[in-house]
């Protein structure tokens, strides 16, 4: 490993903290060398506060002139709600700026670099860029394209059943494979399941961690038939919104509206048109969506090639039926030829349980 390795890696480090806080920004943390010493350290905490490069600036004080700064993501070079990065380290001397990656935002893309490249500031660009950017997925998708990095979550036994014949689903895997599920919806600003997942279980869709974000409830509600004493109707913990089809229950809609819940109605006559749905959450600046729904809902936005990623908590038990459900239904596919390839796949064991994460590869896409 070499020095630029080693301080980058703690910039990274100091970024990965903030997960879950800084949306729809992204993840960055910087860290101020000054003759082999470091003099300041920072991380991006929250959408509209300082940026990191700022706060290390103020650890380092004059100790920031002549240093080199380690940072994940290209100082920005526009006036936003904080001014420009680029510009403050120009001001402060700086000797060095080594960067993991440039920043995707058209209105920045190596605009920052050029700003301190004409200062005289010598320029290094991808120290842990593969690590710098798998940190901020979700930014690098939703800057770009303005939707939400979408993330399907499901528990499982081995033979694939996310519950027995008679819908039974508690629990298939353990404590502390489910804390590890509320970490994943504290760092997703929405979490999505289907009519059905409300009318069985009435869930609650919370974070149940100890200062944890709760992150907005979207339900798909074709008839909107939700029960009015529904958890996520009456609990109050979390915004909830409903996306409906075009056929749908007017009356209740105002009662709905009258308790807070939003109401999106998509074009499609009897289902919920899921493309509309990840189109109209981007809209509302929502970066990045958590999906926890059953199979019919998984199959519907897997057809449409909206998922981004797959985390799967797989518990060693066996269930068996032909007619318990898995996590991913619809029609399926007619040809192994055909089958969404899973790339960058890892286990890791939790507990008793292994949690797999993959990113889908479309053949069409």
């Amino acid at each position: 490993m070499t020095s630029h390795e080693f301080y980058m890696d703690l910039a990274l480090k100091n970024a990965q903290a903030m997960k879950g806080q800084t949306d729809p920004n992204p993840l960055v943390g910087a860290v101020i060398v000054n003759d082999n010493r470091i003099v300041g350290v920072g991380a991006h905490m929250k959408a509209g506060e300082p940026h990191a490069e700022i706060h290390a600036l103020r650890m380092a004080g004059n100790k920031a002139r002549g240093a080199t700064i380690y940072v994940t993501l290209e100082p920005c070079s526009h006036h936003g709600r904080t001014g420009p990065c680029a510009e403050a380290l120009v001001a402060a001397g700086v000797r060095k700026v080594v960067i993991a990656t440039l920043d995707p935002n058209p209105i920045v893309a190596g605009n920052g670099v050029k700003i301190l490249q004409e200062a005289g500031i010598e320029v290094e660009i991808g120290v842990r860029a593969e690590e710098s950017r798998k940190m901020n997925e979700v930014f690098n998708k939703y800057i770009v394209e303005k939707q939400p990095f979408v993330t399907l979550k499901a528990a499982t036994t081995l033979d694939g059943k996310i519950a027995t014949y008679t819908a039974h689903s508690k629990w298939i895997t353990s404590e502390l494979a489910r804390e590890d599920v509320h970490q994943l919806r504290n760092e997703n600003q929405a979490i999505l399941v289907g009519i059905n997942t409300v009318l069985k279980d009435n869930p609650q869709l919370t974070t149940r961690i100890p200062n944890g974000r709760n992150p907005i409830r979207i339900i798909l509600d074709s008839k909107l038939s939700i029960p009015l004493d529904a958890h996520v109707v009456t609990d109050e913990q979390a915004e909830t919104w409903i996306f409906t089809s075009n056929e749908f229950d007017r009356e209740k809609e105002k009662v709905l509206n009258s308790r807070g819940i939003k109401i999106f109605s998509t074009t499609s006559q009897t289902t919920v048109n899921t493309q509309e749905v990840i189109t109209i959450l981007g809209e509302n600046q929502i970066s990045s969506l958590l999906i926890e729904a059953g199979g019919t809902v998984n199959a519907s936005f897997f057809e449409n090639q909206l998922i981004d990623k797959v985390v799967v908590y797989f518990a060693p038990k066996l269930i068996g039926g032909a007619n318990a459900p898995t996590f991913l239904e619809g029609t399926g596919l007619e040809q192994m030829s055909e089958a969404i390839e899973l790339a960058d796949g890892s286990f890791t064991p939790i507990g008793k349980d292994f949690k797999f994460v993959g990113y889908p590869i479309y053949k069409n896409g």
